[in-house]
């Protein structure tokens, strides 16, 4: 399977600049690629508690529906974030978009503290069946939290991707969770980043992985604009987990009420 790192610079309150160079990543995709992820909040960047409000879009708005158009138009999945307004509610949501439409939506569990004047946090996790693969999604500061990808290996995920907006000085703390999130879980971990400095001063860090399901860093980006190609080989997901498997083994599960859906979504809701 062939995916895509969109490893951008952004601006922050910046849908129009933000979606056209997505649509120009979309567009740029090789004609094998499946799935193209973009850094956290890409669409709109990060706005404050002052400008969440002129920002933040449904995600039946413009800017999420003309990514669903040029996934459409080139038969691709996209993964992307956004700031996303629900009645008089914002989030900081990530969605997976294929040629059909969205997939699956995640909110923002575990906000960092400059964001939760401004966001609330998600009430649940998710994942969805995708061209035959289980995918789950996360975002930035919650791959810090072991509970969170476990919640999403609970719930039979073989891919995690993580969009995300880590700065300076913790690029390698995310280095070491991202391995740390494949490995313990045995499935595919794939972060992507923003790079460069955003309006709010914060020095983006790069470092975009994807790491295979024995936590063996299979590419790592610098700290430059890039859009990179990677394959998964899926039957690495069958011999990572042949001779144990830690969900069989593990003592404590996570509590939660898990949710099966006719189209085969399935969410643990946080007690």
């Amino acid at each position: 399977m062939k995916v895509e790192f969109a490893q951008l610079a952004g601006r922050d309150n910046g849908t129009a600049q933000n979606l056209d160079r997505a649509l120009a990543a979309i567009a740029a995709c090789a004609v094998d690629t499946q799935l193209i992820v973009f850094p956290e909040t890409y669409l709109m960047g990060f706005p404050t508690a002052d400008t969440v409000a002129d920002y933040a879009e449904p995600v039946d708005g413009p800017a999420v529906q003309a990514i669903v158009q040029a996934a459409q138009e080139r038969s691709i999945a996209v993964v992307i974030g956004l700031a996303e307004s629900d009645g008089d509610q914002f989030y900081n949501t990530t969605l997976l978009i294929t040629p059909d439409g969205v997939a699956l939506r995640y909110r923002k569990t575990h906000l960092w503290p400059l964001e939760s004047e401004m966001f609330t946090p998600g009430d649940r996790y998710a994942t969805c069946l995708w061209n035959g693969v289980r995918v789950g999604l996360l975002i930035c500061y919650d791959i810090e939290f072991p509970e969170t990808a476990r919640a999403l290996a609970q719930l039979g995920a073989d891919l995690l991707i993580v969009t995300n907006g880590n700065m300076d000085p913790y690029g390698p703390t995310h280095r070491t969770a991202i391995m740390a999130r494949a490995q313990e879980n045995q499935m595919f971990a794939m972060m992507v980043n923003r790079v460069e400095l955003g309006e709010g001063g914060l020095l983006f860090a790069g470092g975009s992985a994807l790491v295979d399901p024995f936590g063996t860093l299979l590419f790592e980006a610098g700290r430059d604009e890039g859009q990179f190609s990677v394959e998964l080989d899926l039957e690495q997901l069958l011999a990572a987990r042949k001779d144990y498997v830690y969900l069989k083994d593990q003592r404590i599960k996570l509590p939660g009420e898990v949710i099966e859906h006719n189209d085969g979504t399935r969410e643990l809701m946080i007690p």
